[in-house]
């Protein structure tokens, strides 16, 4: 078997279209033949260094997504659904401390799956269950929902408001930005040494011709990302 091709996934929880293709890649991770790299980064970051505005803003842009979004819930089979005040929870809550959250779990754990499983469960309070991902105990009860400690949470929640974990995030996006994002999900495939971008979450068949793998469909047969 040739070399692991690096997919790099640069992820804000605040985005519903990113947790499709953070399920899709998690999925993908062990049916196709490659490296799958978690990139935690912040999409207000990554908005305001492209230029870029939310479609949301935009009224028949919004009204579609609405509806759009119940359509891909049932096609990616993700229980995605749009919170009560989405205005509130994207813009006026935002991301920021989760990100930072998530950055320190990156730091202290082994490999990317505790990443992967805090990940989801915030995921799964903003776009699934109407809920909180800004405050403390917001994130302490999505980490223990994925099997971490109080003690572990505490000490995270100290990470995320240093220097370094804030630094991180910056570092990671201005990356994203360095790829060309305007927007996420960004997906970067490395194919002979080359970064090959892709935004959004409906470029799976067009990767998979790219790094030479084949799509099947958004449930694989083989999925190691239970939901």
């Amino acid at each position: 078997m040739s070399s692991k091709k690096v997919v790099e996934l640069f992820f804000d929880v605040v985005s519903p279209y990113t947790w499709l293709a953070f399920e899709v890649m998690c999925r993908y991770r062990n049916v196709w033949n490659i490296e799958l790299k978690l990139r935690p980064g912040f999409l207000g970051g990554v908005m305001q260094g492209s230029g870029n505005k939310p479609p949301g803003l935009v009224p028949n842009k919004f009204l579609y997504m609405t509806k759009d979004m119940e359509r891909l819930a049932q096609f990616f089979e993700v229980p995605l659904k749009a919170p009560s005040n989405p205005f509130e929870a994207m813009f006026e809550k935002g991301s920021l401390s989760a990100m930072r959250f998530v950055v320190a779990v990156q730091g202290q754990a082994k490999d990317d799956k505790q990443v992967e499983l805090v990940s989801r469960e915030l995921w799964r309070r903003i776009w699934s269950q109407d809920k909180d991902i800004t405050t403390p105990e917001s994130l302490s009860e999505a980490a223990m929902k994925a099997g971490m400690s109080a003690s572990e949470v505490g000490e995270l929640l100290r990470l995320s408001s240093t220097k370094e974990i804030k630094d991180k995030l910056k570092s990671t996006t201005q990356e994203a930005l360095d790829h060309g994002a305007f927007g996420f999900p960004l997906i970067v495939c490395h194919v002979d040494g080359k970064p090959e971008p892709f935004f959004g979450s409906d470029r799976f068949e067009l990767m998979a011709h790219c790094i030479g793998e084949k799509w099947l469909g958004p449930q694989p047969k083989q999925s190691p990302a239970k939901l």
